[in-house]
């Protein structure tokens, strides 16, 4: 997309209807913040594999003084749970999906700090998209009807989910109108009495026995003493350029050591270099699984992750992901800008949809280990190690690219890719559109294998073989390899560009 002069701002979301709800906000005149928390509330409606109302989010907020501020609106344990209930019922794994895997939602108090810091519109104003969606349907995206394809044999168990998602017993195609009647009542709930009806209202109250019923231990007790946390970002240096991304217990640390490693004698990174940069993402991947924990409970902070040696023994990682998230842009002219961060981890969370109040809960838990030993071991009120990770690129003090991403476990990787290209001259489209390559976690049994999509060059893929990865090639513009999202700012306003693995769009707000 081509810049605006004078533009009153930007955003770049995975879903076009949710970038078309925070647009709507800029062109009346609110900020960055204001757009960002109405497509945020319109992708739990839109978006449904990848984000709901009880889910978690981390965002970077960039205010007009200069400032960065990061919050960490991650879930905790419930209180009643303990480690030992859950080695006996689960042995040495928690499963992936089921009632065992629900953390307490930070995602909705997350809006609410949001709105409390920086939004020039009313909270009613930001849910009112979203509202209007889930009453009245829209229809069905690509990503969401793929997703539930793949995920029928065990979501299409779920009472809920089967009543809105599998009408007649088959899954709801791409184009099929999607209404959720149920969640657009908890919609109207919350704009009409806050944030706090999600965690100490009627409305909690009809989720919490919800959950209950299926054995969850989140109480009451619980949502009400659940708040997320304002903190600084984890600072690093490239190229002239200051990083800034999420501290523990998110994997922005991961960014930074690739960066590093880059900076320390990588050259062509994406080409003739790609071996020794996907071993500086497999080392980042090893010290993940076995060190990034929650620094409440004692995990390293982002500088000691940062500054590890790489393992000589690594601990095999989580399995991947799919679906899982969505990360979004934006900025506005009065100086705000936000990279924001909103996830029910795998595709549609836990595979849990609560039918009273039509909400899909998270499956975040199931990154506690259960090895007493480990750092990430599961307690309760601790959050669990997470793949999320906000991202801003600042020029000194002025914002340079506000860029966003899903992509689980990738998302240092994406990050890297994305500004590797632009230091490079790419432009957003170019930089989102750009061919990819993840290396996936160390699974234990048999090399580390990485994940490159067809039009991913020659040169590189043989550097990666030749470092001594597997090479999985799939189709150009695969969804598991994520969805980003990507604003730079230009002398003359701003350019912008979505995924093409998404549904999304990008736009650039002029100035009337």
């Amino acid at each position: 997309m081509s810049a605006q002069p004078n533009s009153r701002g930007a955003i770049a979301t995975s879903h076009h209807l949710a970038t078309e709800a925070g647009a709507a906000v800029l062109e009346a005149g609110g900020n960055a913040v204001d757009a960002a928390l109405a497509a945020a509330a319109t992708l739990c409606v839109v978006y449904p594999n990848n984000v709901a109302l009880g889910g978690d989010l981390v965002a970077l907020v960039r205010s007009p003084d200069g400032e960065v501020r990061f919050l960490n609106a991650t879930g905790t344990a419930p209180s009643g749970q303990s480690l030992d209930v859950l080695r006996e019922r689960h042995g040495d794994t928690l499963p992936l999906r089921g009632i065992d895997t629900v953390t307490v939602p930070g995602g909705v108090r997350g809006w609410q700090a949001l709105h409390e810091f920086a939004a020039t519109r009313s909270w009613a104003e930001h849910l009112a998209p979203a509202i209007r969606l889930a009453e009245e349907g829209f229809p069905n995206s690509r990503s969401v009807a793929a997703a539930l394809v793949e995920a029928e044999p065990s979501l299409a168990q779920d009472p809920g989910a089967r009543d809105v998602f599998y009408p007649g017993g088959t899954p709801l195609a791409e184009g099929a109108e999607l209404r959720q009647p149920a969640l657009a009542r908890s919609l109207r709930l919350l704009a009409e009495r806050g944030a706090d009806e999600f965690y100490a209202g009627e409305l909690a109250d009809r989720w919490i026995a919800g959950l209950a019923a299926l054995g969850s231990r989140i109480t009451r007790d619980d949502t009400v003493a659940y708040r997320p946390v304002w903190g600084a970002p984890l600072v690093g240096e490239f190229a002239g350029l200051r990083i800034l991304t999420g501290p523990p217990n998110t994997s922005g640390f991961m960014l930074l050591r690739a960066l590093n490693a880059v900076a320390a004698g990588i050259d062509d990174p994406l080409g003739a270099g790609a071996g020794a940069l996907a071993a500086a993402f497999r080392a980042s991947n090893a010290v993940r699984a076995a060190e990034l924990a929650d620094p409440a409970f004692g995990g390293l902070s982002g500088e000691e992750l940062v500054a590890l040696p790489d393992p000589i023994d690594p601990r095999a990682g989580a399995p991947k992901a799919s679906g899982d998230t969505v990360g979004f842009s934006a900025i506005s002219a009065d100086g705000w800008a936000v990279s924001f961060v909103n996830s029910v981890y795998w595709d549609f969370g836990s595979h849990i949809l609560e039918p009273e109040s039509g909400i899909i809960f998270q499956n975040r838990g199931t990154s506690f280990s259960l090895d007493p030993a480990s750092p990430n071991a599961f307690a309760p009120g601790k959050r669990p190690r997470h793949t999320l990770m906000p991202v801003l690129i600042l020029d000194g003090h002025d914002v340079a690219w506000v860029p966003a991403t899903m992509g689980g476990a990738a998302q240092p990787q994406i990050h890297t890719q994305l500004l590797l290209r632009s230091l490079a001259g790419a432009t957003p489209h170019d930089a989102t559109h750009a061919p990819r390559w993840i290396v996936n976690e160390d699974t234990g049994s048999g090399p580390v294998t990485v994940t490159a999509e067809a039009d991913v060059p020659q040169i590189a893929r043989d550097a990666i073989e030749a470092a001594g990865f597997s090479v999985e090639i799939v189709p150009r513009y695969t969804e598991d390899l994520g969805h980003s999202n990507l604003i730079r700012v230009v002398l003359d306003g701003y350019t912008a560009a979505s995924d093409p693995r998404s549904d999304g769009s990008a736009l650039v707000v002029g100035s009337g």
